[in-house]
């Protein structure tokens, strides 16, 4: 666990807790350590969840099933993600399911002792965090909305690869999806997905290479937006 202490710092959970602090926190929650090989579920939809975790190692991806076995993906987690923070504090049953994309190893904590302050500046400074972590996760959800209801499929593309731009801090960056994962974050047809990204190319607004893309100009895929 203490190999792990800078990295859950620096995470939406844990920020701002100093090390000495963290360590009799996570002792005092039960937290624990578990290693998942690659396909295995944390989380399966339709069981309830009752657990907050912190990716360390590895990555996690969460999708909603639907219909015919398809998946719409939710996101991808990589170490420093959160999972389970909006879950395990419903009575209801999960509505997504999340697996290991790769071997990974992540850190569990019982929700409900999540909850159960000691008043301790640390246990109290957990909890704030997690309501700020609920908080922009909302906030995300908000935008997945905004893209989804655009009315063109080239709205939806620049949305996304603004907001992907946006959070790289650079216009040349690698998107968590493959094409076919795309086509179904975006609610689209895969072909039509294609299609448009060479069309978009060949139009020399974006460069792009399976999942790494460069928006060349980004002004202009503002202004599809609108």
């Amino acid at each position: 666990m203490k190999n792990y202490l800078p990295l859950l710092q620096s995470t939406s959970l844990f920020t701002g807790i100093p090390t000495d602090q963290l360590q009799v926190l996570l002792a005092q929650l039960g937290a624990v350590v578990r290693s998942y090989g690659k396909g295995e579920a944390l989380v399966l939809a339709g069981e309830p969840n009752r657990r907050v975790g912190v990716v360390l190692t590895g990555m996690l991806e969460a999708y909603r099933p639907a219909p015919g076995g398809a998946r719409i993906p939710i996101t991808h987690m990589e170490p420093g993600g959160v999972f389970g923070d909006v879950l395990g504090g419903s009575s209801l049953a999960s509505p997504v399911t999340v697996l290991a994309a790769a071997p990974c190893e992540v850190l569990l904590i019982p929700y409900e002792r999540l909850l159960l302050s000691d008043g301790s500046p640390a246990h109290q400074r957990a909890l704030q965090n997690l309501v700020r972590t609920i908080s922009d996760k909302y906030f995300s959800l908000s935008r997945r909305i905004d893209l989804l209801v655009l009315k063109s499929l080239r709205a939806k593309v620049c949305a996304y690869l603004l907001s992907e731009a946006e959070r790289a801090g650079s216009l040349t960056f690698s998107i968590p999806f493959s094409r076919i994962q795309l086509a179904d974050y975006l609610n689209c047809d895969r072909s039509a997905l294609s299609r448009e990204l060479s069309q978009m190319q060949r139009d020399g607004l974006l460069d792009t290479y399976k999942s790494s893309f460069k928006l060349l100009e980004p002004e202009t895929l503002k202004q599809m937006v609108q």
